[in-house]
Formats: C-alpha cells, structure tokens, sequence
C-alpha cells in the first residue's frame, strides 16, 4: 500500500470527513492561534471537516494541559501539533 498513489489511500480507515473533528486549542490575543485558525479554516473547509476551537482561558484542564503549547491542534481528540500548524500534514492527517 506504500506504494498506492495517495489519491486512492485516502480514508482508508473508512472514516467520512464529516465524521472526523479537529480542535484549535488557543488564547485570545494569541498571533500563534490566529496563523493555526487560518489553516485550519482552509484545510478543514477544503475537506468539509468539521472544526472547533477552544479557550484555554475559559478551561481550567485544558490550560493545566497545553499553556505551554498553544495553539495545539487535536485531530479526533489526539494531539496532532502545537505552536505551528502545516497545513500539508494536516490535510495528510485528515486524508490518510
């Protein structure tokens, strides 16, 4: 399968775009968060993935968790990147 052109990889675990979920974990006044929401906008709008964001400020778990990393990116509730969001990884993360 590694050698399979992308285009037929894509989801094979079989998942519907619209069933996986990316969430932007930020701050408000975050320069960082602002870059990682445009490339989450665009891949996730490309894709017709649904995303979401949070406010670490708003969540005391969540800013226990990841203060020192925002933003950070979950792809289906698992880490996928902090501080810088590629947007070619991502779209691999969701495609793949």
């Amino acid at each position: 399968m590694a050698d399979m052109s992308p285009i037929f990889r894509r989801n094979s675990s079989g998942q519907n775009p619209t069933e996986r979920l990316v969430t932007l974990i930020r701050k408000p006044g975050c320069h960082l968060c602002d870059d990682a929401q445009v490339v989450i906008e665009k891949v996730c709008g490309e894709l017709g993935v649904p995303w979401e964001q949070k406010d670490i400020t708003q969540d005391q778990r969540l800013h226990d968790e990841y203060w020192e990393q925002i933003p950070v990116v979950l792809v289906d509730g698992a880490q996928h990147t902090f501080w810088r969001v590629d947007e070619q990884r991502l779209r691999r993360a969701l495609t793949e």
